[in-house]
């Protein structure tokens, strides 16, 4: 789950300092490039970006995937061989940043926010995806974390299929948002089953873990919107950029992609709705829960007052010889059976009263 941001490590410092603001792995850098056209694949793993210059200015387009942004120095060396401005590093080293985009004329930068879900913890945790792209080159940074949401596009582009191999980087990049926007829905999928378990427990038996995991489910929504809304404006810039490393066929794509952005977008205010009106519901059961249990001790209470009334007119133990009041019940055989009797039937006859009048 997304927590709050602390103070960032740049903060005072000159603009265009290079410091990674997320936790140093031990893991090296992994680069994998592909490269390819329509008729020709080349996919190899690299162990320094010096190795990646020979793939600059091939006619074919070129993928550069980075798993680890902790060394600094390899982003150094891409930006003199890519021609990477200082402030666009900054913000790839920044993994708090807002979904975003930069047209810096010979490529375009832009960043997204990959989300996954936990099945056990029912939290979900986010990765930075930075994207560049220029006319036959996109590079993708990642957080070295396990796993991404890119399997399908690399398959695609191994076995040829779709248009994926006919077209440039432009289009490379629709289908990487694409792969991150369709992850979505997978997400909003599990948020809409605990909704409707959390639904379903707060009708049947509310208890004071519903409220937790309510709040938790609360925050999990609110973390959703701030990570994907950014991302709206990034595809409208991309539509509005007017840029010419943008195909005017391309363009419907991303289209799609923003159709998709709002669809997700809308979903989540939905869930947020629902939410909160489940919190009010909560509440307004244990309220309702508590009014019943004051009801019965009232009713309790009630029917006890005339009893205890009875039992203390009788339980006063007068001497009846040097009174003048007469009590024959106290000496009488049947007495006490007679107290009882009319207690008994003063509390039934309160009761049937109760129930008519419809109070319980």
């Amino acid at each position: 789950m997304g927590k709050i941001i602390k103070k960032s490590k740049s903060v005072g410092q000159p603009p265009g300092t290079l410091i990674y603001e997320g936790k140093i792995r031990p893991e090296d850098v992994k680069i994998t490039i592909f490269d390819y056209s329509e008729n020709e694949f080349q996919e190899k793993t690299v162990k320094s970006a010096e190795e990646c210059v020979p793939f600059k200015n091939k006619p074919t387009v070129t993928w550069i995937n980075i798993d680890g942004i902790h060394r600094i120095d390899i982003l150094q060396q891409l930006s003199q061989s890519y021609g990477l401005h200082h402030l666009v590093l900054e913000d790839i080293l920044n993994i708090n940043q807002r979904p975003k985009i930069e047209d810096m004329e010979t490529y375009i930068y832009l960043c997204a926010k990959m989300l996954s879900y936990d099945e056990k913890t029912k939290e979900i945790s986010e990765e930075q995806v930075s994207i560049l792209f220029g006319s036959n080159f996109l590079i993708t940074f990642q957080e070295e974390k396990p796993g991404d949401v890119f399997d399908i596009t690399r398959e695609r582009i191994r076995n040829n299929k779709g248009k994926i191999r006919k077209m440039g980087p432009d289009y490379l990049a629709y289908a990487l948002l694409d792969a991150i926007v369709d992850n979505y829905f997978i997400i909003m999928e599990n948020i809409s089953e605990r909704v409707e378990s959390l639904e379903e427990e707060l009708v049947e038996n509310p208890v004071p873990t519903t409220l937790h995991q309510l709040n938790g489910l609360k925050r999990n929504i609110i973390f959703l919107r701030k990570s994907i809304w950014p991302l709206r404006e990034v595809l409208s810039g991309i539509t509005r950029s007017g840029s010419t490393l943008i195909q005017e066929n391309t363009l419907i794509y991303f289209n799609n992609v923003y159709d998709h952005t709002i669809q997700v977008i809308d979903t989540i205010e939905a869930f947020r709705d629902i939410v909160s009106g489940m919190l009010d519901i909560y509440l307004s059961s244990l309220s309702n829960r508590l009014n019943q249990i004051m009801k019965v001790l009232t009713v309790i209470a009630t029917i006890f007052m005339p009893l205890t009334f009875i039992a203390g007119i009788y339980g006063m133990n007068f001497n009846t010889s040097a009174s003048s009041i007469n009590m024959p019940e106290l000496n009488w055989r049947f007495g006490y059976i007679f107290a009882l009797s009319l207690m008994a039937l003063t509390a039934l006859g309160m009761l049937s009263y109760f129930k008519k009048k419809n109070w319980f």
